[in-house]
């Protein structure tokens, strides 16, 4: 199957980070069936972190099954503990956690967090990161099966109400917890000046180097 997006714009490779368990709701492995096949009726490829088991296994067998590109990136020290998958399109075993994250990002055209522990949150909120930083722009999205991501979101918004997280930042985090309209709303994001971190708020005290005392 093609890994060219149907009027997707400018995606043609998901990075989804997700669960390595499959969480006690039954609604967090039927999401990840359900994105399995929004993927593949969209034509759209997969990149993650390798591993069979858990939502990852059940994301990865759907796409399989189905005839789509899955890449899977996973370090040296966790393909035993995580079961690398060995029926995928390709698995790429890299030295560490730090190769593995950027690899993801360099194949990825957006990034998706689904029900997932401190592994899946790292791997979103640096990807959120380096958008801030200018050092890429990957769309983000949160599939907010069963509710999960609630408090995340609530957190979100209080760093914007207390002048933390840029308005304009937060609005790029695409939320849904339909498969279909969360990659819709990916493929419609764009970035904006006003997403970067290089420019001080207006309200940033500036201290001229003459008032500042000398020790």
């Amino acid at each position: 199957m093609s890994t060219t997006g149907k009027s997707n714009g400018h995606l043609r490779r998901i990075g989804i980070y997700c669960g390595s368990n499959a969480g006690r709701q039954e609604v967090y492995g039927r999401a990840a069936q359900e994105m399995g096949e929004i993927l593949l009726e969209l034509g759209l490829g997969l990149v993650y972190g390798g591993g069979n088991v858990g939502l990852m296994g059940i994301l990865a067998d759907t796409m399989i099954r189905g005839g789509g590109e899955v890449i899977g990136v996973i370090p040296k020290s966790l393909k035993d503990r995580e079961v690398a998958h060995e029926g995928i399109s390709e698995l790429m075993v890299v030295d560490d956690m730090h190769i593995r994250k950027r690899t993801i990002y360099e194949l990825m055209d957006a990034a998706v967090a689904m029900p997932g522990g401190i592994g899946t949150f790292d791997e979103l909120f640096e990807t959120m990161t380096w958008n801030q930083l200018e050092i890429h722009y990957k769309p983000c999205g949160l599939l907010n099966a069963g509710g999960y991501f609630e408090p995340l979101i609530a957190m979100l918004d209080r760093g914007v109400e207390e002048g933390f997280v840029r308005p304009a930042m937060r609005q790029t985090m695409v939320v849904s917890g339909s498969p279909r309209e969360l990659v819709a709303g990916l493929a419609a994001s764009r970035r904006t000046a006003e997403q970067g971190w290089i420019k001080p708020p207006a309200n940033r005290p500036v201290h001229s180097p003459s008032k500042i005392k000398k020790r």
